[in-house]
């Protein structure tokens, strides 16, 4: 390892800055382009050790755990809090623009449509067992190293309130030294705690963990890898006007505003559909408010999420029809041939995309298709295969439901251009 000065000339995908030297590119993590700096370099990587002159897009980082001090900050969780707003956003929406020209694709991309501090409302911590109590916090970047943490900017109020409770739970949780993982995600009524962890309990651990979390206000739900130890009432969440129980520790979008806007944004362009088909379709997210005009199919391989949306939908007023399949897309995608029923489709698949199953997307004759994405570089993949079949990109909208990391959601719309 030796001490250099660099500059910074960019910031690249993960959110470090990038110094070229003649023995390549160094990645500096805090650092903005315009930084001149001092860095401790081994290889094509560097820690942070002074700024000697700040970008002009360097800003003060809202939270205290952010940053290069390695004693009481960099807890990992967020990789930009040091750069100025406008730069910001340029950035981000320019990680979808560079993912799609990467595939030859020249679709015009929206403004990034921001997301608030706070608004956070699925976070997932780790803890790990110490002499002390349990440590909670995030995973330092690139290292399985735990920071613990007194707040979180980007959590909902709630969840900071309730990060004491947390701590407290996490510790009567911690009966191995092996690291485990906290899902808190903060719905109706409380907080609804899914644990993941590598060991197991014993019934004297589950009988002090029930204990323990019913002396805890916030939390309406505890789980531990997957079963559910205490609910005192069950957690709901929202989906246009339907109520849903999502199973512990299932899939839901982590901000309720890019929810909002991402759910806003599919209606309106299936609006005209008859029939619509949901593919990777949780519980309900997307399916629940397009059967607020629309007869729905919703096809997911995971029961309990399955199983959640179908009990919301039977209870709910006022809904079309909402039918659901059981169904690994990965394994088995849904075929041209019944894709025909269909005016209208949405997919929203986990980061590796939908490859497989937009390959029959592209063969069939449905009119409009919304994309959505966590991952702009196998979104990029996904639509080439749909444009390469006839369809027609209209919008591509970036959304910050993950601030201040490399992480951006994407909702593209398209259409089969009438014959």
């Amino acid at each position: 390892m030796s001490a250099q000065k660099l500059h910074i000339t960019r910031l690249g995908g993960q959110g470090d800055g990038i110094a070229e030297t003649p023995q390549g590119q160094i990645f500096v993590p805090f650092t903005l382009p315009g930084d001149l700096v001092n860095a401790a370099v081994e290889k094509s990587r560097a820690t942070l050790m002074a700024v000697l002159e700040p970008s002009a897009d360097r800003v003060t980082p809202p939270c205290p755990h952010f940053g290069p001090d390695l004693e009481n900050a960099g807890c990992g969780g967020c990789a930009v809090q040091h750069m100025a707003d406008a730069p910001y956003r340029a950035w981000k929406r320019g990680l979808v623009v560079a993912a799609l020209e990467g595939r030859g694709i020249m679709a015009e991309v929206g403004p990034l449509v921001a997301s608030a501090p706070g608004s956070r409302r699925r976070v997932v911590f780790a803890a790990r067992r110490t002499d002390k109590g349990a440590i909670l916090g995030f995973n330092r970047a690139l290292s399985h190293q735990i920071v613990p943490i007194e707040t979180c900017v980007i959590a909902t109020p709630r969840i900071n309130q309730a990060l004491p409770s947390i701590r407290r739970l996490a510790t009567a949780v911690a009966v191995g030294k092996e690291a485990f993982h906290l899902s808190v995600l903060d719905a109706l009524p409380g907080l609804d705690i899914a644990v993941e962890a590598p060991f197991k309990l014993s019934e004297p651990d589950r009988l002090r963990i029930i204990t323990a979390a019913r002396t805890e206000q916030p939390v309406a739900r505890l789980s531990f890898n997957g079963e559910i130890l205490i609910e005192t009432q069950p957690p709901q969440l929202t989906f246009g006007t339907v109520l849903v129980s999502p199973p512990p520790g299932g899939f839901v979008q982590a901000s309720l505003e890019a929810e909002t806007i991402m759910g806003e944004l599919v209606a309106e362009h299936l609006k005209k559909s008859k029939r619509v088909v949901d593919l990777f379709s949780g519980s309900g997210t997307f399916a629940l408010r397009l059967a607020a005009q629309s007869h729905v199919h919703a096809v997911e391989a995971d029961a309990p999420s399955l199983a959640a949306l179908d009990k919301a939908a039977r209870r709910a007023q006022g809904l079309k029809p909402v039918s659901v399949e059981k169904r690994d897309l990965f394994r088995r995608p849904m075929m041209v041939a019944e894709l025909k029923a269909y005016q209208g489709l949405v997919f929203d698949p986990p980061r590796a995309g939908a490859e497989v199953q937009v390959g029959d997307i592209a063969r069939s004759t449905i009119p409009r298709v919304a994309a959505v994405s966590c991952n702009p570089v196998t979104l990029a993949r996904d639509l080439e295969i749909l444009i390469a079949g006839g369809y027609r990109v209209l919008s591509v909208t970036p959304i910050d439901q993950f601030l201040w990391t490399s992480h951006v959601e994407v909702v593209a719309l398209l259409e089969r251009p009438k014959r």
